[in-house]
């Protein structure tokens, strides 16, 4: 192992901290499956520094990074709609997002070729509202504090709106490459 491999190594660690989280949420233990989430989010975040500030990018960590954050995600969302503490529609809308950008990011590439994944501004946003919801509820059912019912219905519809117009962005911006390219 080399030290440009670094990331790749927490990245992969990131993919083994699902399973503690999704088990966890199930035993309704939220406090610390919230000091997981964390973890493999500040995880994230030292990944993406050390890739970035010392080069060490590469093809593999470029693919398994938005996965390793998607299963986390995902599964994290899944569980909260099994315990009731989330809304089905918004899961619903969040999977069905992350489905149709890892879809078209695979046909893309089986039918037109290679690409480079880069999350748009929008993406981002999109993503950060959904980590931070995740941690509001994690800390809300795990006791840390309390908040108003309508503040995080709030929150939910903030999360929606930016999940569906992330997604349109994303096929909006894909359809029109795919068609550049032909």
């Amino acid at each position: 192992m080399q030290a440009k491999d670094i990331p790749n190594l927490i990245t992969a660690l990131r993919f083994l901290m699902v399973l503690p989280t999704l088990l966890l949420l199930l035993d309704e233990r939220y406090s610390l499956a919230l000091l997981i989430f964390t973890i493999a989010g500040i995880s994230d975040g030292v990944d993406g520094f050390l890739a970035k500030r010392y080069g060490w990018t590469s093809r593999l960590g470029a693919i398994m990074d938005p996965l390793a954050d998607k299963l986390l995600l995902g599964t994290t969302f899944i569980a909260l709609a099994w315990l009731g503490d989330l809304p089905v529609w918004l899961v619903a809308a969040i999977i069905i997002r992350d489905t149709v950008i890892v879809s078209g990011g695979l046909a893309y590439h089986f039918l037109i070729g290679h690409y480079e994944m880069a999350p748009s501004l929008i993406s981002k946003l999109t993503t950060f509202s959904q980590i931070m919801l995740v941690v509001i509820v994690l800390a809300v059912y795990g006791g840390l504090f309390s908040m108003p019912p309508q503040l995080l219905d709030g929150l939910e519809i903030a999360v929606l709106v930016l999940t569906l117009g992330s997604g349109a962005s994303y096929v909006w911006s894909w359809s029109k490459r795919a068609l550049q390219s032909t």
